[in-house]
């Protein structure tokens, strides 16, 4: 008996995915808008988007040569953990929401292949499949959107609706022909939130006038997928982020009625952990900590650069030893941030010490 596209998507909830929706397995009329993209310098230093890993997203069927569709799935991560815009503690550092936990990978692509069993128990003709998780040189977003799951916002994100946009994608590529479902309207109106509230302005108009996102200004890449040292400019609006970013979907209003996750691996280990101690990490301490992590893709000795800018950002008197310790690092990348991080303590010093000094004494009348 042959499956229908209705039971996969009761089979991918039962699975645990929020979102379930099928989409062709043919090229996407966003892969010229990719290529534009990559062509302008966005993508940075990830050459994987460049280079022939890059090219293979021109077609699903490069990756499975018989699929007739992509089942497309969305998990949430979302957790009811305060925002990275309500933080207020200058000492404590920011890790992107969907790293709290670990590896999202792993999880999403267990669900996947308990989808395919579940899948093969009910379609009793063979089939081929190929499970996809964000490592894969597909177009996730462009299939998700095309399979009715959302749309994609200014902020390039998939936003919901009715979830918002705290989710991981997966797909899952079959030689099974289903029924398609239809993208959703966009949604986002004039608004411009996510555009006016990133601190690196790495929202920005591409050719045709729509908003996309320069991944060399995000603070998102310059923590995660950036090596060496991070321009000045750049590093000081990173603020306290040692990985990652949410600002652009915690502004976003349609995450204003975003529910959360019910797993129990999305909550954190530690929430907003302090700068200090995160700079006393040695390398054996991050690799227990973070080894099984999204963390982990920023390498030590990127993190601790992050973490020695943050301090900087922070502005903070207190965290001058520490800077101090991490000006003497191995790491010519960390010794750097560090170093700078220290004169921009020293500038804020003299700042206040010549603001005290030029208010003038005014005496009490009479």
């Amino acid at each position: 008996m042959a499956i229908t596209a209705q039971q996969v998507k009761e089979l991918s909830q039962a699975c645990g995915f929020e979102l379930a929706g099928v989409a062709p397995a043919l090229p996407s009329d966003d892969f010229e808008r990719f290529e534009t993209w990559r062509a302008a310098g966005f993508a940075g230093e990830m050459r994987y988007l460049t280079d022939r890993r890059g090219d293979l997203r021109s077609d699903p069927r490069n990756l499975l040569p018989e699929a007739q569709c992509i089942v497309c799935v969305a998990k949430l991560y979302n957790t009811p953990h305060p925002y990275s815009t309500d933080l207020k503690g200058s000492q404590r550092g920011w890790i992107s929401r969907y790293a709290w936990g670990g590896d999202y990978h792993d999880l999403v692509r267990e669900r996947l292949e308990l989808l395919v069993q579940r899948i093969s128990e009910i379609h009793r003709e063979p089939f081929t499949w190929k499970i996809c998780v964000d490592t894969a040189p597909l177009l996730e977003r462009s299939y998700a959107r095309a399979a009715g799951l959302g749309w994609i916002g200014k902020n390039t994100c998939l936003i919901n609706h009715e979830q918002g946009s705290w989710f991981f994608l997966g797909e899952l590529l079959l030689s099974i022909p289903l029924m398609l479902d239809v993208p959703p309207p966009d949604r986002c109106g004039t608004c411009r939130r996510c555009i006016d509230a990133c601190p690196t302005e790495a929202i920005v108009p591409n050719a045709n006038g729509e908003w996309t996102l320069d991944a060399s200004l995000c603070i998102s890449y310059l923590t995660i997928e950036k090596r060496g040292e991070i321009p000045p400019g750049s590093a000081e609006r990173m603020g306290n982020h040692v990985f990652g970013c949410d600002i652009c979907q915690e502004v976003c209003p349609w995450n204003g009625r975003a529910r959360a996750s019910s797993e129990s691996m999305f909550q954190p280990r530690e929430f907003a952990p302090p700068l200090k101690d995160l700079s006393e990490l040695t390398e054996e301490e991050f690799r227990s900590v973070f080894r099984h992590t999204p963390v982990w893709r920023a390498k030590y000795a990127g993190f601790l650069r992050n973490v020695a800018i943050s301090m900087g950002n922070a502005q903070d008197p207190d965290l001058r030893e520490p800077l101090e310790k991490l000006g003497h690092h191995k790491e010519e990348s960390v010794a750097t941030a560090a170093k700078h991080a220290l004169s921009v303590l020293d500038n804020r010093k003299h700042y206040i010490q010549d603001t005290q000094k030029d208010v003038p004494c005014i005496s009490e009348p009479g």
